[in-house]
């Protein structure tokens, strides 16, 4: 590691925490040579593969998770902090199911599982992009299911 403000490898390392809302160990440190501080977070290596639709692999970043799902919540009552713990509890599902490989498709139907409990509205935002709905009626027949849900 490098200090950020003058690329020295001498650093000390003052104070370390758990982040819980995202995985993380966070560590405030100082360097020796110029004594700038500054913070880090240390954030376990998910080593799931991502099986997009187009047939790509790709290594599963909490980071994009985190970024999709507060688009779908920008103005609902879901809170940022929250977006933060509910994409930490994927991860950590994942990790303790100890999978190796999941589709998008599966990813964005556990995400919408968990927008339903908490705004159907983010639900709908999220599932727009998920499910791709090709046509209002499909976007109606979400809605409507929502609705009965709500009924019953």
């Amino acid at each position: 590691m490098k200090c950020p403000f003058c690329q020295s490898t001498d650093l000390k390392v003052l104070d370390s925490r758990d982040s819980m809302d995202i995985n993380a160990v966070r560590r405030r440190r100082e360097c020796l040579q110029c004594t700038r501080r500054f913070t880090t977070f240390e954030t376990i290596e998910l080593t799931v593969q991502i099986h997009k639709r187009d047939g790509r692999y790709e290594e599963f970043q909490q980071k994009k998770l985190v970024d999709g799902m507060l688009a779908a919540c920008r103005h609902t009552t879901i809170s940022h902090e929250q977006v933060l713990t509910l994409a930490s509890q994927i991860t950590a599902e994942l990790m303790q199911r100890q999978v190796k490989e999941i589709s998008t498709t599966e990813l964005g139907e556990i995400v919408m599982q968990n927008f339903l409990e908490l705004d159907a509205i983010a639900y709908i935002r999220f599932a727009c992009v998920y499910r791709r709905f090709k046509n209002i009626e499909e976007l109606l027949a979400a809605i409507q299911s929502i609705q009965a849900k709500d009924d019953t």
